[in-house]
């Protein structure tokens, strides 16, 4: 496409040692990896949005974020972006069989079983190229958010039958959880043992996202959302109240607190 050999373009001029661009020269891989973040981020904020016009910004931003490491990669002789997408274009025909080849999947679960067996298939190739013991947790980023490296390392182990039948388990862990973190906090509150239990009530609430079939990650940026709109609402409130939060009680803010859950309420109604 014109298009992408347009932007690879750019991206060769903004690199140019003469011409190019002196921020863009500076960088490399770990200086824009936190701007690769950020752009990712920015790409799941406009689809929970569902604002078409965002995202398709976001995801030029992200692409660029791709131009960028396939040009510093070519710059050191390594790969270019051609082998990028070669390599991409590769593993998605040898996953996909049944669209490219002769193997007859007639559903999405016989799919996700077909993608997951030939991904192990992977995993035991490498492990024995670097002449180690393959593990089922192999290749789980370290660099993912908290909460989603808890959900795969969790459905990997439940791969092997590490994993309670039902929720009713999961729920009592949770609660045993609680009350270890309690126990901390009635003996003090030391610092490292309650990192230690409340991580480990973390994990034990993410088995539970898990049980329901609900992302960890997703379900957290909604309720930081949901925060964040009833404290605004609250803020707003005690101005109209011509107060202050840092001068009111706790209780009075929880009054307030309970008055914008009730608006929100009363807006899904109508």
């Amino acid at each position: 496409m014109k298009q992408m050999q347009r932007l690879l373009e750019v991206m060769v001029s903004l690199r140019d040692p003469q011409r190019g661009c002196p921020w863009d020269l500076q960088q490399t891989f770990k200086s824009i990896l936190p701007y690769t973040l950020e752009e990712v981020y920015e790409v799941a904020e406009a689809i929970e949005q569902g604002d078409m016009a965002a995202l398709r910004e976001e995801l030029g931003d992200l692409l660029f974020q791709i131009v960028f490491y396939a040009q510093l990669a070519k710059e050191a002789g390594e790969l270019d972006f051609a082998d990028i997408a070669a390599d991409i274009g590769d593993k998605l025909v040898q996953r996909h069989p049944h669209v490219f080849a002769a193997a007859d999947i007639a559903s999405a679960e016989a799919q996700t079983r077909a993608w997951e067996q030939h991904k192990e298939r992977e995993r035991h190739a490498k492990a024995a190229g670097e002449a180690r013991e393959p593990s089922v947790l192999d290749n789980v980023p370290l660099a993912l958010p908290g909460l989603m490296r808890a959900m795969k390392l969790q459905r990997r182990a439940a791969r092997v039958g590490f994993d309670w039948p039902d929720m009713e388990p999961v729920l009592d862990k949770i609660e045993e959880e609680l009350a270890e973190v309690r126990e901390v906090v009635a003996h003090g509150g030391d610092p490292d043992n309650m990192l230690h239990e409340v991580g480990d009530l973390l994990f034990a609430c993410v088995n539970l996202g898990r049980h329901a079939g609900i992302e960890p990650e997703v379900a957290m940026r909604a309720v930081n959302r949901r925060f964040e709109q009833r404290f605004r609402r609250v803020e707003a409130l005690a101005r109209e109240q011509n107060q202050s939060l840092a001068e009111m009680s706790l209780e009075e803010m929880d009054g307030l607190w309970e008055q914008a859950k009730a608006e929100e309420a009363a807006a899904r109604e109508t």
